[in-house]
């Protein structure tokens, strides 16, 4: 057996940290807590999972309906910057070290931001609104130019823990959506040397790699709670070659898996016709769950006889379709639980 710990991942480079998780996502617990305006268009709009939608021509008693955040114009020293800025806060949904921003300023033309800025902070807990006004705030995107009806991309360099992001916009004016890409560090005190799902994105794993993603984004595999609809996880296009498709998924850390769930909910037509399962550990590969009929719309669960860490698992389907959810349940090694506790104790 490998006994070797595999080193953390290095910071994801401005080069790839778009393929990280949303830090923010209202499905991971993410919300927007304050805004110090909102008077044309809702705060809560920053987070919203789907795409930007726009109807033209449609007024509301506060003038044209945007599916943003929009505040209203800053009229505070009559030179047309307003004297100062609008800011809202974001409570992320999972914590963790942010690797880029993404600004979305679709469909605000004539009334966008030309600057942007985001700051972070660390509040551990659950903190009141008080207690985050007054925490110790620092820069994640210094005040930086903005483009209206873009996706207004920033590479961010610090790599030190945080929970909640504040938006701000130089002076006013509105943003459709806000990303936060970025890599989970959960507080091992929770896992309460309890069996946990060491694929699950909250507790620090991650997609590392699929051979299709044609219909949705694989990590919705790894997200919490049930899945509500066909493209609430991963799902492939028709194969019309020879093979099979195949997602990869790096643990919270090295554990030993016990359980494997593999969810086909919603998936009546398109599941898979059977499942493998291949667990890693270094340089070593065994096989975690042998080849296995599936069947469509089903929670699958398979108990597994398996003492032996891994770091990371492939999950290959045969020969196309998708997977809902993917929860591979079992313990931590006494050295990667130690590991996470000092990656969480970093100042």
């Amino acid at each position: 057996m490998n006994g070797v710990q595999p080193e953390p991942p290095d910071p994801a480079s401005p080069d790839d940290w778009r393929a990280l998780p949303d830090l923010a996502a209202r499905a991971l617990g993410g919300a927007v807590l304050a805004a110090n305006d909102d008077s044309f268009a809702e705060k809560e709009n920053l987070i919203r999972p789907y795409p930007v939608l726009h109807q033209p021509r449609t007024f509301g008693h506060k003038g044209q309906l945007y599916d943003g955040w929009e505040t209203r114009r800053r009229r505070d020293s009559g030179t047309g910057d307003g004297g100062g800025h609008d800011w809202a806060i974001i409570r992320l949904g999972a914590p963790g070290t942010v690797a880029g921003i993404v600004v979305d300023t679709a469909y605000f033309t004539g009334n966008y931001p030309p600057r942007v800025s985001v700051d972070a902070c660390r509040a551990d807990g659950h903190p009141g609104l008080t207690e985050i006004l007054d925490a110790d705030w620092r820069p994640l995107v210094p005040v930086s130019d903005a483009k209206g009806d873009s996706v207004n991309e920033y590479a961010v360099q610090d790599t030190r823990r945080c929970t909640h992001v504040r938006l701000n916009m130089h002076p006013d004016g509105g943003i459709a959506r806000l990303r936060v890409h970025g890599t989970p560090v959960p507080d091992p005190a929770g896992f309460a040397d309890l069996p946990l799902d060491l694929a699950a994105l909250a507790n620090g794993a991650n997609i590392s790699g699929a051979s299709n993603a044609f219909y949705s984004n694989p990590v919705g595999a790894i997200m919490p709670g049930l899945p509500t609809s066909q493209a609430d996880g991963w799902e492939t296009a028709r194969r019309r070659e020879p093979g099979h498709e195949w997602l990869d998924v790096r643990l919270a850390g090295r554990g030993v898996i016990r359980v494997a769930e593999l969810d086909t909910t919603h998936l009546k037509h398109n599941a898979p016709g059977w499942a493998a399962i291949e667990a890693h550990d270094g340089d070593i590969v065994f096989e975690l769950l042998p080849r296995t009929r599936l069947q469509p719309d089903t929670p699958h669960r398979f108990v597994l006889p398996n003492d032996r860490p891994a770091t990371s698992v492939r999950l290959n389907i045969y020969p196309d379709g998708g997977m809902a959810r993917l929860r591979l349940y079992g313990r931590l090694t006494d050295e990667a639980l130690a590991a996470m506790r000092r990656r969480f104790e970093e100042p």
